[in-house]
């Protein structure tokens, strides 16, 4: 199949919609960067950010961008392989261990302080 903009368009792509502290909404595609817009009703906001997104897709084909398909919760188990030098491994354990942790919590926390993402409580 070709992937034009009516391609792009039927594909579910997740839209979030916030209430704007000025008043009205925000809403905008996490997987389109840059694809947001503003209006002063939810109704209003839905068609507006058809348009955005319709907008954002032809300006990308045009400029031949790539655009990204939708990402879903559903398609990452949490869990993944990662091979190690022994020696990276043993220090990690040791410092697991000097915390009390479990390897996997241990590099869980430092994978998420690499990547600036705060640990749900």
């Amino acid at each position: 199949m070709k992937k034009n903009i009516e391609y792009y368009m039927k594909l579910p792509y997740k839209e979030i919609i916030e209430a704007s502290s000025e008043g009205g909404y925000v809403g905008y595609i996490p997987d389109l960067k840059g694809c947001i817009t503003q209006a002063e009703t939810k109704t209003e906001l839905l068609d507006m950010l058809e348009d955005a997104k319709k907008g954002w897709i032809e300006t990308a084909l045009e400029a031949g961008i790539d655009i990204l398909e939708p990402v879903h919760d559903d398609d990452f188990s949490g869990k993944f392989n990662l091979r190690l030098p022994k020696s990276l491994h043993r220090n990690l354990a040791a410092c697991a261990k000097d915390e009390g942790v479990s390897l996997n919590q241990m590099a869980m926390c430092l994978i998420a302080s690499g990547l600036h993402i705060p640990l749900a409580k």
